[in-house]
């Protein structure tokens, strides 16, 4: 590790104003990102005495290699842009937020002619309301079961809804009248759109005026002896009680509020977040974070701008509730204000229903703390011990926290692919995760060993390249020249402990060569035979015999198959494009690229046959030589048949060629 008194910046040259900061290690990559009111008195107390400061930061500050910063003109843009640096460096020394669990949502696609209502996970789309999270996806379609008596909103999937309209029939739940059938035009676009947003108002929790209005109408059929539909409004006054009633009532009406709480030890941090609307509690998510070099409100600022800041300004309730308020709290609320669109109150609860409510949000991080506690003690025992074996049956100088592993995936030498992995601190880490297009050599001829080197010279030639542009942009940052804040941040230059190869000998010396012509000398290369599990070093006669109960074998075994499932997803995705054939394949100076460009153009083969010479040649890489080859062969082609894949056999509409693309040579996963 570093001396901090190595790359102290020298007195006076740190600014008052307030900006963020970054810490990089000997490899630049940033590992923390900060902000503050003066730059200058918070970078200096990393820099004083390094036993004052606490364990965590002090481990930061020792792993650093240089620190630069950026001076903004209010506290406001200093949060902004300390946010925008976390998502885009991942920094590791930031807290990393990791839901305990992924959590359904009820959502309700607004932004469609006919609005569905369903349940959704993963990532939030624009036009969608959302409303949970909730514990499980069942809960979610209990609820709608329920509402769907008084909000018979569509619930189907665009096949069904189009296959009932050419049908001219509705679903099971159009006939029993807990769908009002848009499909078949039993309602239109705008009376079904206005159900679908008094359903959303009532899962916003106006829930009062829809059970007035329902009890009122119940009691003017009953009044006019209309005692069948007073039942059918007296059964739809049950459901949406009986739907009230999954939500627990914890505050006044009017209340809007999310409630944080956290549970914390010396390494992790547990956080409970209950969503609470109209006064009742709507739904719940939790994280476990590792902490690093983070006190407690740095934790809490990190968390709200995770929270919100990719969120929509409907998503940010009136008042937000913490344990402990940030150092920048009036800032917060400023920039929470911003994305709501009026005033947000951030405090922390005293006395009262709120301060009861924050003790059970409480008791719920304390538990999931406890719980992840029991089932990860095992784990990183077992992540420990699998790292440390492979330092010592490797007679590696540190444990490998940082492993790469490659695999090639081809049939009889085609379509040849090359897959690369990385695990981190024994944990898959996909968005390191890169694959590869092997281009042969002249003939495009090749063999995994060749296709082993080419794939293992690329990606540490790209390395160094991405190292030497990360010292140049620094010396710029350092210089007068501008740094260039837009440039996008380097993936390859991070250099990996060990490198492990599916294969033996072989491909074992074809890695070691090509890191050895590209000038790469601190970086171990195994490989894993899959017939006896043998670890193979380069140059060395003999394999390394791990036990069969070694972690450290298990963890290989790990990265070998998740590389080999990875290279032969991609090995068959680009196998089932390739046997899709076209009338455009096979002409004579139409590649890839100038095909998509017609079809681009054009739409379809069937216009590009009918289109001039002029036509073709307008297409931008379509010159007049190639336009006139186009329409020969084409000409010549009128009658033949269409595309057909040739794995199914089914006929392939020419138009559909038009959206695909290729993957480049080192497209991410």
């Amino acid at each position: 590790m570093a001396d901090p008194s190595t790359y102290r910046p020298r007195p006076g040259e740190i600014p008052a104003e307030p900006g963020v900061y970054r810490f990089r290690d000997k490899d630049g990559r940033v590992i923390y990102v900060g902000k503050a009111k003066s730059l200058r008195q918070r970078l200096s107390s990393y820099f004083q005495d390094i036993g004052a400061l606490h364990h965590r930061t002090a481990t930061m500050v020792r792993t650093g290699a240089s620190v630069e910063w950026t001076v903004v003109s209010t506290e406001v843009e200093a949060l902004q842009l300390e946010y925008a640096w976390i998502k885009e460096f991942d920094p590791r020394f930031n807290v990393r937020y990791r839901d305990d669990k992924s959590y359904p949502y009820l959502a309700v696609t607004l932004g469609e002619e006919f609005p569905r209502a369903q349940v959704m996970r993963g990532a939030k789309r624009k036009g969608t309301r959302y409303f949970g999270p909730y514990a499980h996806a069942w809960a979610i379609r209990e609820t709608l079961d329920l509402a769907l008596r008084v909000f018979p909103v569509r619930t189907c999937s665009a096949g069904v809804f189009k296959r009932a309209a050419q049908v001219g029939r509705p679903c099971l739940l159009g006939y029993i009248d807990k769908c009002s059938a848009p499909c078949v035009g039993r309602v239109d676009a705008e009376t079904h759109r206005e159900i679908a947003l008094d359903f959303c108002d009532f899962m916003a929790g106006e829930t009062g005026r829809f059970l007035t209005r329902l009890t009122r109408e119940m009691k003017e059929a009953a009044a006019e002896l209309d005692f069948e539909r007073a039942a059918r409004l007296r059964d739809d006054i049950g459901a949406l009680e009986r739907v009230l009633e999954k939500s627990a009532v914890v505050l006044p009406d009017a209340t809007d509020a999310d409630v944080f709480a956290l549970a914390e030890d010396e390494l992790e941090v547990a956080v409970q977040l209950f969503h609470v609307r109209g006064g009742r509690v709507r739904g719940q998510r939790g994280w476990v974070a590792e902490r690093d070099a983070e006190t407690t409100p740095e934790v809490v600022e990190h968390l709200l701008q995770q929270v919100y800041g990719g969120e929509t300004g409907d998503a940010v309730p009136r008042e937000v509730l913490v344990p402990v308020l940030p150092d920048d709290a009036d800032a917060l609320e400023e920039w929470l204000g911003g994305l709501r669109g009026s005033r947000v109150r951030l405090r922390v609860p005293q006395r009262g229903d709120k301060r009861t409510l924050m003790e059970t949000v409480g008791r719920n991080a304390t538990q999931s703390l406890a719980r992840h506690k029991v089932q990860r003690a095992g784990d990183l025992t077992t992540r420990s011990q699998a790292l440390q074996q492979l330092q010592e049956a490797l007679d590696l100088e540190e444990a490998p926290l940082r492993v790469e592993c490659f695999d090639i995936s081809h049939v009889q030498g085609t379509q040849v692919v090359g897959s690369m992995v990385v695990f981190e601190d024994g944990l898959p880490r996909k968005s390191e995760y890169r694959r590869f297009i092997v281009r042969g050599d002249e003939t495009g001829a090749t063999d995994d060993t060749a296709a082993m080197h080419e794939v293992l010279t690329r990606r540490f030639r790209r390395g160094r390249a991405e190292e030497a542009e990360e010292r140049d942009r620094h010396r710029l940052e350092d210089g007068d020249a501008p740094a260039d804040e837009g440039a996008r941040p380097a993936r390859f230059a991070y250099r990996p402990n060990l490198v492990v190869v599916d294969g033996g000998l072989p491909q074992v010396n074809a890695a070691a060569r090509a890191l050895e012509e590209v000038g790469v000398v601190d970086v171990a290369v195994v490989g894993l035979a899959k017939r006896l599990e043998e670890v193979w070093l380069p140059g060395e006669e003999h394999p390394v015999v791990l036990p069969r109960t070694s972690e450290g074998l298990y963890l290989l075994q790990r990265l070998r198959d998740e590389a080999h499932r990875f290279a032969i997803t991609f090995h068959r995705q680009r196998r089932s494009k390739a046997m899709t054939t076209s009338a455009l394949d096979g002409i004579p100076g139409l590649g890839e690229k100038r095909r998509k460009a017609l079809l681009r153009a054009f739409g379809s083969v069937k216009r590009i046959r009918s289109a001039s010479v002029d036509e073709l040649a307008a297409v931008p890489g379509i010159g007049p030589a190639l336009a006139a080859v186009v329409a020969a062969e084409l000409g010549s082609a009128a009658e033949s048949a269409p595309a057909v894949n040739l794995a199914t056999g089914e006929v392939v509409d020419d138009e559909g060629a038009a959206g695909a693309s290729g993957a480049g040579d080192d497209a991410r996963t």
